[in-house]
């Protein structure tokens, strides 16, 4: 349903909020083992991340990718979807019909629409200290 890259991106930011409920910064190639992703598709994504201010980076040795937990509280999945992927997934037709709307609706408008809001709804709902969290606390996994 989401990119690669988006769904790389979540993973990634999930990742990088555990070790920063550790006070742990970690490095591009850590992050891009821990989900296993190409290294360079990794920077590429967590700099969009940073230039969007959900994560911080330093450089330099003691240098790294951390996820401050109160933005860890206030970011959910939907603002990364619509940062990575743009947000057509949540208004778009789902055959993908330019015209399709409530007056010239495709055959699967309504059905659609309904997944639409409920994607919205499960994407508004969680934030990444509550993936985080569940992660921790083995009550979900990410591999």
């Amino acid at each position: 349903m989401f990119s690669k890259a988006c769904e790389y991106a979540i993973k990634a930011i999930i990742y990088i909020a555990q070790q920063s409920h550790q006070q742990k910064r970690v490095n591009v190639k850590e992050v891009s083992k821990s989900v296993n992703a190409p290294e360079a598709f990794t920077a590429k994504i967590l700099q969009q991340l940073c230039r969007e201010n959900i994560l911080e980076s330093n450089r330099g040795k003691l240098g790294g990718f951390i996820f401050d937990i109160a933005k860890q509280k206030k970011t959910k999945i939907f603002d990364v979807v619509r940062i990575i992927d743009g947000d057509g997934i949540f208004t778009n037709c789902g055959l993908g019909l330019h015209k399709c709307s409530a007056d010239n609706p495709c055959p699967v408008h309504d059905d659609f629409r309904k997944v639409r809001e409920n994607l919205v709804a499960m994407t508004q709902k969680y934030s990444f200290y509550d993936l985080a969290v569940k992660t921790e606390n083995g009550l979900a996994w990410l591999k």
